[in-house]
């Protein structure tokens, strides 16, 4: 089936009529690339992150446009979609596209990560043809955050490489994926518990686990927050662990700090990742102020990973 890509350009005040009258024609999947919408987006879910890609900022700069895609042989559609568009005295562009498998191409994106000195990240599907010596840790990666791509995650990985120890118990808070559990299992770990405040992440993380043959008592998602759900803080803190990952934003570490060290003993080990090297001084500040000694920080990129203990 061959799709015609049509862009419309219009400006940000403009938008949102625009977007009413499109649908009323009847054209409901409307793809909306605009840079004020955007910019209002990241302010109102600032705490999520510390870090948005610079160069797609500067391709957003004073874009705002509407694309909508049809089949090339419906001629109906694309007729009333010109006349409306005349009606707003706008102007549209149609382009062809290329035929694609959309439902495969998008694993192109997905290739093998190589992270440390023994571990690949694997995407389910190319487990059964991977011929490497390294060890697999497999995942569904077009689910949610953690691919093992990005640096912060790949820096804890490299940590854990060295910090884990057979049969550790491990606490992840922020699991998202479960990449860094299943990280910890495949070293060698006797045990470890996710814990994610999106409640979808609970699922996924398990579904995960299955790719590497773990399920409970080994591997155990949970749904929460810890630092407003006291019981769901004492009943994890009732465990005793050995390590302790933490690779989110600076300002939920930064959040989560006063009671980080209710998770640790004098034996154990905290990794923190996800921070800016701007925000490095402000996490290793209220870590100190924790009670916490910091033992180590490793760089990537623009990001940085810190070890610490109680």
């Amino acid at each position: 089936m061959a799709w015609l890509e049509i862009t419309i350009d219009t400006v940000s005040e403009k938008i949102d009529s625009v977007v009413t009258n499109l649908t009323a024609a009847g054209f409901a999947d409307l793809v909306i690339e605009d840079q004020e919408e955007f910019e209002t987006f990241l302010e109102q879910n600032r705490e999520y992150w510390d870090y948005i890609d610079e160069e797609f900022q500067e391709k957003l700069q004073g874009l705002s446009r509407i694309k909508i895609y049809l089949e090339d042989t419906d001629e109906a559609a694309l007729s009333r979609l010109e006349n409306r568009v005349k009606y707003l005295n706008l102007t549209m562009k149609a382009e062809p596209m290329p035929e694609v498998d959309w439902e495969e191409s998008w694993k192109d994106n997905y290739p093998p990560q190589e992270v440390g000195k023994s571990l690949v990240v694997l995407p389910y599907w190319l487990t059964d043809s991977y011929e490497g010596s390294r060890t697999p840790v497999v995942l569904d990666p077009g689910l949610t955050f953690g691919t093992g791509a990005h640096p912060s995650t790949q820096m804890v990985m490299e940590a854990m490489e060295e910090m884990v120890q057979p049969g550790a118990k491990c606490l992840d808070l922020g699991s998202g994926s479960g990449i860094l559990s299943l990280v910890a299992l495949r070293l060698g770990a006797g045990s470890a518990i996710g814990v994610d405040i999106d409640p979808k992440a609970e699922g996924i993380a398990r579904e995960n686990a299955a790719y590497n043959g773990f399920a409970a008592p080994e591997f155990t998602a949970l749904t929460g927050n810890v630092t407003e759900d006291k019981a769901l803080m004492e009943e994890l803190a009732a465990g005793e662990y050995d390590l302790v990952l933490v690779n989110i934003v600076a300002d939920v570490i930064i959040g989560l700090s006063p009671i980080l060290p209710e998770f640790l003993t004098e034996k154990s080990s905290l990794i923190c990742s996800g921070i800016l090297d701007t925000r490095l001084e402000d996490v290793l500040t209220a870590l100190r102020t924790a009670g916490l000694t910091v033992t180590s920080v490793r760089e990537k990129e623009d990001w940085r990973c810190v070890t610490a203990k109680k």
